[in-house]
């Protein structure tokens, strides 16, 4: 069977495009692939993000991960999760930017340093690094 879904998008609407726009194209440096500006004047941008996936977990799961991660539960239904190099350094410089640092990174028992925001636009972000090698 061939696949059925080629890309993954998860649509935000920012309340202050500008802030939101520099602060994930600039700081966390995610590349734009794209940007349109309607007929009516609204703008979008379109981010490559890297390799997508899409992560089901039930409430229980839900709750362990905001517990290793955060030590509560905070998050609401979606979470954005980005891995990268480092996430102790990246953290400081988005919490410089602007994001609200929810919990520090902390070595998850998955074996990857996990850090928690909350950022721009409302969305609760995990930076993870992986410490295997």
């Amino acid at each position: 069977m061939s696949e059925r879904v080629h890309e993954m998008r998860i649509v935000v609407t920012a309340e202050d495009y500008d802030e939101a726009l520099r602060f994930y194209r600039d700081v966390l440096g995610l590349h734009e692939h794209a940007e349109f500006v309607s007929g009516g004047g609204g703008r979008v941008t379109i981010f490559d993000a890297g390799r997508a996936t899409f992560e089901l977990a039930d409430p229980l799961q839900a709750d362990y991960i905001d517990e290793v991660e955060v030590g509560r539960r905070v998050a609401g239904h979606v979470r954005i999760a980005f891995k990268v190099d480092d996430s102790t350094a990246l953290t400081a410089e988005l919490a410089a930017a602007g994001a609200k640092v929810l919990a520090e990174p902390t070595r998850t028992p998955w074996n990857s340093l996990n850090a928690r925001l909350e950022a721009p636009a409302g969305l609760q972000l995990t930076l993870f690094s992986d410490l295997t090698g």
